[in-house]
This record gives C-alpha cells, sequence and structure tokens, in this order.
C-alpha cells in the first residue's frame, strides 16, 4: 500500500493528491494517516479552560477533507484512515514495513514559515527504509519526465530501479543524469585532468547503470546527460521540467537527517518537483 501523511496543511493536501494518483497509477491501496503528539494536552496545568477532545476531533476532521480529496481525485482507489497517537515522525516511519513508498507534504503546519523542509519529512526520508516522496504544495504542471540522479556507487540502483518502474507507469521519459564538478584548473594548476577520459568514464558510469534495467523497461525512452555541475544544482535545475525527481542515498550517520547524505538533502531543500529518496530495503 501507499501510505500519506495528512495534518491540513497545503503541502499536505498536495502530498495526499500525489499519493492518490501514485496508488491509482501502482494498482495499491491508499492508507491516510494522521498523528499528533497529544502529550501537552494531557498535562494537569493545561486542562482548565481546555477542551481535551480537541485534537481527536481536529484529527478527524483532517481525516475526513483527506479522504474526500482522494476520492474525488481517484475514485477506483481504496481509501482507508489511521488517526494514531504518537510524534508524527516516529508514527509514519513505523508504517515503512507495510508500505510500498511514503508519501508527505514538504513542510507541516508545525515548521518555521521559511523553512523548506519540514523536520517530519526531513526525519522520514532519513530514515525509512521504503521510498518516501516529499510533495511541495504549489500545483504541478504535467511534464511527461522523470529525473534520476546516479553515480558509480551502488546506493543508488534502487533509485534507479524505482525511477524506472515510475517512467513505465506514467508513460514519461525518464533522465539518467551523472553530474561531476571537476576542479577549476586555473586554481589546480598541479592537477592534469585527461578530460577526454574523465568524460569517457562519467558517460560509462550512466551507460552501466541503464544497462542494468533497459532490457527490463523498452518502452522506456532514456535520456542520459554528463553534466560538469556539481550534482544538487544539475539535479534542481533539471526539475524544472520534470514530474519527479529520484535519487539514492549515501547517509550513513545515526542522528536526525544525518541518515541523508549531501546530495539528497540538497534536493530536497532546493527541488521544484516532488522528491523521491530510495534506499535499500533493510
Amino acid at each position: 500500500m501507499i501510505v500519506v501523511g495528512a495534518d491540513g496543511s497545503v503541502a499536505s493536501r498536495a502530498a495526499v493528491a500525489w499519493a492518490a494518483d501514485d496508488a491509482f497509477r501502482m494498482r495499491l491501496p491508499l492508507r491516510i494517516v494522521h498523528a499528533v503528539d497529544r502529550t501537552p494536552y494531557q498535562i494537569h496545568r493545561f486542562s482548565p479552560g481546555w477542551a481535551p477532545d480537541l485534537p481527536a476531533d481536529e484529527g478527524e476532521r483532517i481525516l475526513r477533507e483527506a479522504e474526500a480529496l482522494a476520492r474525488e481525485r481517484q475514485p477506483s482507489v481504496e481509501v482507508t484512515t489511521q488517526d494514531v497517537e504518537g510524534l508524527p515522525a516516529v508514527v509514519l516511519r513505523g508504517q515503512e514495513k507495510e508500505a510500498a513508498e511514503i508519501v508527505l507534504g514538504s513542510r507541516g503546519l508545525g515548521g518555521f514559515a521559511g523553512a523548506l523542509l519540514g523536520s517530519v519529512s526531513t526525519h522520514v526520508a532519513g530514515h525509512a527504509s521504503c521510498p518516501v516522496v516529499v510533495v511541495r504544495g504549489d500545483r504541478q504542471q504535467v511534464r511527461g519526465e522523470v529525473v534520476a540522479g546516479v553515480d558509480d556507487s551502488p546506493e543508488c540502483e534502487p533509485a534507479l530501479a524505482h525511477a524506472f518502474e515510475q517512467a513505465r507507469l506514467r508513460a514519461a521519459t525518464l533522465r539518467v543524469l551523472h553530474a561531476l564538478q571537476l576542479p577549476v584548473h586555473a586554481f589546480a594548476p598541479e592537477a592534469a585532468y585527461a578530460m577526454d577520459e574523465v568524460r569517457a568514464a562519467q558517460q560509462q558510469v550512466v551507460d552501466d547503470r541503464v544497462n542494468v534495467f533497459a532490457a527490463d523497461y523498452p518502452e522506456v525512452v532514456v535520456v542520459r546527460e554528463t553534466p560538469s555541475a556539481h550534482p544538487v544544482d544539475a539535479l534542481t535545475a533539471a526539475s524544472d521540467h520534470a514530474d519527479l525527481l529520484v535519487v539514492g542515498s549515501h547517509g550513513r550517520g545515526g542522528l536526525g537527517s544525518a541518515l541523508l547524505g549531501s546530495v539528497s538533502r540538497g534536493v530536497l531543500h532546493h527541488a521544484r518537483c516532488p522528491v523521491a529518496v530510495v534506499r535499500p530495503r533493510d
């Protein structure tokens, strides 16, 4: 199934709509989850004058509206809802074993006004073993293209597999991009680069990655690019013309967003289309 978090925010509503569409494409049921930490409402000193059922009532309203949106968007998709007590990031991450993917808005109601990526989406994208899709709140024009970032590490293979499948489901072009930023020769005169060899090696990385999956997806048109740029800059630029940007994650840290590599963290903050972070399943 596909799991989507709902909190009533603009980004959350966009995530519900995106998840309903993906559930339709993948022929999977959709579970809408609302999670709230009710601990502050249970502290005795807050009791006078407070309505103890307020958080629960609000959660039910949010779920009703999200379910109505999903059913209007894709009437044939099976939709269920869950109202769960607990920290949203922990609750949503706890869905990873059942979920084919988890979909989240880029920033919920609890974030800072200027933040592009909320703490919940950062935590879930940095920890969940299933694909995590982060959706912004603005309406997206359909472009007919999926972008995948690759490199020479094995961590990118699950991401590329996901990108191929998404391109197939959408009948979209797949743009596979391996960006490499080289030092400017003027500032590193001691470094002798055989540019033709570097370019050939960069192209070989893309070809090797694509060839692993291309035979299984003959219907997917693949465009291969090897720009000389920082990966975050190149992928962010490519996101302008994409319906989805797919990246792997090299993060191996133990806290917070440390499990997100620098590239995946960068594109989550700056990409202008939904971003899927895909790591190998445990």
